[in-house]
């Protein structure tokens, strides 16, 4: 039995032929995916098994299976296909930066960032992406973005998260309800108002703020799953909604009153904690210079 190989010591190559065997349980069918013939994986896969000092499958009439070696080695060989991918992707990133994807969430805008960015580095690939308001952590982690302009709150475990600017919270109502055109009101003067209510625990306790500062617990109103039901409820005098600011997308039937003693929220960037991606570090400058809330805005 040969002495048993340092991680270094694997061939990813061919660890990568024995993932594409076991998930075909045929060396015909994997061969012909990766374009070798038949004998010459049949080698591969031996040179394999010589390399760990275990047999990973038995080859039968009926076509291959697992021994209880391949079955515990199969897991591992696909992390580290995924680390190797990955460990390249990121090394190259970091090395020659050439593509970006910006997110951002609604009523809000990146262009200005986002124009510099591109006049900063012409020869790159720089794009956006919309993206729901559950949906930024997510995106983040799974690389289909690589830097998000939302709001708070958001689970900041793996990210790196900058506050652009602060941004008021405001009380939408109905037109006829009884608080429209009010100068400002307080949670005294909800408190027995219904908040649309979302599935997401911290923002749904962020935006309906609940408990309120007294430790009542805020007022019930239906689960929704989009802004636009959040709306429709509102219009319609079924609920009162907790809102930023800078929401612009409220119907004409809807209108904001301000909301005394409730602390504004936050705009943020997000980006992955462990992104080296030169591009990366430039949008997120740029955001803090050149995002601002609609009141620093006329500032400028």
């Amino acid at each position: 039995m040969p002495d048993s190989p340092s991680t270094a010591d694997l061939d990813l190559r061919l660890v990568r032929y024995f993932t594409v065997v076991a998930a075909h349980q045929r060396f015909g069918r994997a061969a012909e995916e990766l374009h070798l013939t038949q004998p010459s994986l049949s080698r591969q896969i031996r040179r394999l098994e010589r390399q760990l000092g275990a047999r990973l499958l038995d080859r039968t009439p009926q076509g291959s299976r697992l021994t209880e070696a391949g079955s515990a080695f199969l897991p591992r060989a696909r992390e580290l296909l995924r680390a190797a991918a990955q460990a390249t992707t990121e090394a190259r990133a970091a090395a020659r930066p050439r593509r970006i994807t910006i997110g951002w969430t609604a009523d809000l805008f990146v262009t200005p960032a986002v124009r510099q960015l591109r006049r900063r580095h012409p020869d790159c690939e720089i794009g956006t992406q919309h993206l729901d308001w559950r949906q930024p952590r997510e995106a983040l982690l799974d690389r289909r973005v690589d830097a998000v302009v939302s709001r708070l709150p958001l689970a900041a475990d793996g990210l790196d998260v900058t506050v652009l600017y602060a941004e008021p919270r405001v009380l939408a109502v109905a037109l006829d309800h009884r608080l429209a055109g009010k100068e400002s009101v307080a949670l005294d003067d909800i408190a027995d108002e219904p908040l649309p209510r979302v599935a997401d625990p911290a923002w749904d306790a962020y935006w309906r703020i609940d408990p309120r500062p007294d430790g009542r617990p805020a007022p019930d109103g239906p689960l929704v799953h989009a802004a636009e039901d959040k709306i429709e409820l509102v219009a319609s005098g079924q609920a009162v909604a907790i809102v930023p600011a800078g929401a612009r997308g409220l119907r004409p039937d809807v209108t904001t009153v301000r909301l005394d003693g409730v602390a504004p929220g936050h705009v943020v960037v997000a980006v992955r904690a462990d992104d080296r991606n030169r591009l990366v570090a430039d949008f997120r400058d740029l955001a803090r210079r050149h995002l601002v809330g609609a009141e620093q805005g006329r500032q400028h």
